[in-house]
């Protein structure tokens, strides 16, 4: 066998009149030598026959058979056509049939030889130099191989240089067979990897004639055509990954993000379940998040400073009640009250909305490091308890987000979502950017970039309110009042929210005049519920006219309620024997005269 890799070999027979049939026999000998030389099958060599005359018929292609018993019947059952020689034909049908990837041909990329064996017993008919040229051109390697009568010339201009190796001249038919020996030996040759210094880096393949270089599996061979370089599996970006793709020497792998694990598909991921551990020491409930976990407690309890015990507490501070406006403690539980003029709805917690007004409401939250992981779950919360504030529409108000630490980052702009449950769904999906506290340069983003119309800012032409929310915990790393002061120019009315470590000064300069309507402070993240009242008092101001009505304290009805709520309390205190009974007379003579004085005046 032909110690050389797979090779494409195509026989193209003449079967001319001028073949007697006993000679026809002897090139049907022929041929099955070689091939029985051949190491054949669909991952080896490939043998496909064709004769001519004046016209070509395909015997059996290249993807035809691949076993020597069925190549030989096949051969055995060779007609002759015995008309003319039209080598040239011959040829152009071994170029544009034969040696197709559709007849069965390894593509060319694959660098698997393809061989053409002519055999030849006179002179063409036609001409053959220039559809040999073509043929040589397209990566076929030609063997002429004449006999008895052949014409030398002919058989020059058809074969592969160099012709010594290529061009072969036989006396008779007799002495084929005989020649056949010999060109198995020449088609085979010897090991050209082992012969010389081929430089391939990982294997070499010999050739009949020369080698070529292949590369491991995972590898791609380079444009010289001996080195290798690893494939990036990743660089297609088909690997299904969720978070990272990480490439293996053509293969890839996939990694999930600091917090997550990788689930069963290899491709998707979960966040891991901290509390699962069991080492949480939370005294209620224990959250997972990505990084880590942090303990809540149960409805009526505050969660103290340790960050794990919790104390009972009044309702209102120690759940979410979910009021919209004002939450009411009673004993043992809570109610949920809204302003003068306003009516609880059906589900006992929300007012009537802010809807008698359109705006395009950017808040810009504080992501830095201080925040810290728990703390910014809750300042998602609070955004979302602004959007439940607003009637969200496409042409009604408009909601985006920013987040900034060392940098700044749209979250989503304020043509992207058209509902309040797509922006609090998006808004919970936001990740914790943790770092620096850049506050100018946010407030630059969101001037140059967040109400721009390209991010859907509608025109200042259609006069709709643009209302900016800055959310921090702490001091600026970098200059506010430039940009503070060119949003407000711009036309921007700009809300300043700050909580535990935020500087008043810089929330001042950043806030819209008056001021005292335009900034808020909250000691910590977990009392936070006041400022969203604030913020919905500010925003919608139809909602505030006549809310709160401005009273004299010397008004008879003041000094009457002032009065009768007193006597409640200490009442209430002398049942609990926290005054004594001495001091509950002089303050129940003291209410006493006041009255008298009252009905003088009157």
């Amino acid at each position: 066998k032909c110690r050389t890799g797979p090779l494409d070999i195509v026989f193209v027979i003449d079967s001319s009149r001028s073949v007697r049939p006993f000679e026809f026999e002897t090139m049907r000998r022929f041929m099955m030598d070689i091939i029985g030389s051949l190491d054949v099958g669909p991952n080896a060599t490939r043998v496909g026959v064709i004769q001519y005359s004046s016209q070509v018929q395909n015997i059996f292609s290249l993807k035809t058979f691949f076993t020597w018993a069925d190549m030989e019947k096949a051969i055995n059952n060779i007609v002759p056509l015995a008309q003319g020689t039209m080598t040239g034909l011959a040829i152009q049908y071994a170029m544009n049939v034969a040696f197709t990837t559709q007849e069965g041909a390894r593509p060319l990329h694959k660098k698997i030889p393809r061989i053409a064996i002519i055999v030849t017993d006179g002179r063409p008919q036609d001409r053959v130099t220039e559809v040999a040229t073509q043929a040589r051109n397209a990566g076929i390697e030609i063997y002429a191989v004449g006999i008895q009568r052949a014409d030398m010339n002919s058989l020059r201009a058809m074969a592969s240089p160099p012709l010594e190796e290529h061009v072969f001249l036989v006396e008779s038919f007799e002495l084929i067979q005989q020649f056949g020996k010999q060109f198995q030996d020449k088609l085979c040759g010897v090991d050209t990897c082992m012969e010389q210094e081929h430089g391939c880096q990982h294997s070499c393949v010999s050739t009949p004639s020369s080698f070529y270089c292949e590369c491991n599996p995972g590898y791609r061979l380079n444009v010289d055509g001996k080195t290798c370089s690893p494939i990036d599996a990743c660089a297609d970006g088909r690997h299904g990954c969720q978070h990272q793709c990480v490439s293996t020497r053509g293969s890839y792998s996939c990694r999930c993000r600091a917090g997550y694990h990788l689930n069963q598909d290899k491709r998707t991921c979960s966040m891991i379940d901290y509390c699962s551990f069991g080492n949480h020491s939370c005294q209620h409930e224990c959250v997972s998040i990505p990084n880590g976990h942090y303990c809540r407690c149960r409805s009526g309890f505050t969660l103290q400073p340790d960050g794990r015990s919790c104390r009972a507490t009044d309702l209102c501070n120690g759940v979410d009640h979910g009021c919209e406006f004002k939450c009411v403690s009673t004993e043992g539980s809570y109610r949920c009250v809204c302003p003068e003029g306003q009516q609880l709805q059906a589900d006992g917690k929300a007012c009537s909305r802010c809807g008698a007004g359109h705006v395009d409401l950017v808040m810009v939250i504080d992501g830095s490091k201080s925040v810290r992981p728990q703390n910014f779950e809750l300042v998602k919360q609070f955004v979302n308890r602004i959007v439940d504030l607003l009637e969200v529409s496409p042409h009604g108000t408009q909601v985006g987000l920013v987040q900034y630490s060392s940098r700044v980052r749209t979250e989503f702009p304020l043509n992207k979502y058209h509902s309040a449950d797509e922006i609090k769904k998006a808004v919970m999906e936001v990740e914790y950017m943790e770092k620096g506290t850049m506050t100018g340069l946010a407030l630059k983003h969101m001037v140059e970039h967040s109400f721009s119309e390209l991010e859907g800012a509608r025109p200042l032409s259609h006069k709709v309110p643009r209302i900016g929310l800055v959310f921090t915990d702490g001091r600026s790393q970098d200059d506010i009042s430039e940009w503070a002061r060119r949003a407000k120019e711009s036309g921007i009315v700009m809300f300043a929210v700050g909580v535990g470590k935020a500087v008043e000064e810089e929330l001042r300069a950043i806030a819209s005049e008056p001021v005292e309507q335009h900034f808020s402070y909250s000691a910590d993240f977990t009392t936070m519920t006041h400022l969203v009242e604030n913020f919905k008092l500010n925003i919608c101001p139809e909602e505030g006219k006549g809310e709160t009505e401005i009273r004299s304290p010397c008004e008879c009805e003041a000094l009457v309620q002032f009065q009768t709520n007193t006597v409640a309390i200490l009442q209430s205190l002398t049942e609990k024997n926290i005054l004594w009974a001495p001091s509950l007379a002089q303050m129940t003579a003291r209410l006493e005269d006041l009255e008298k004085q009252i009905a003088n005046k009157k």
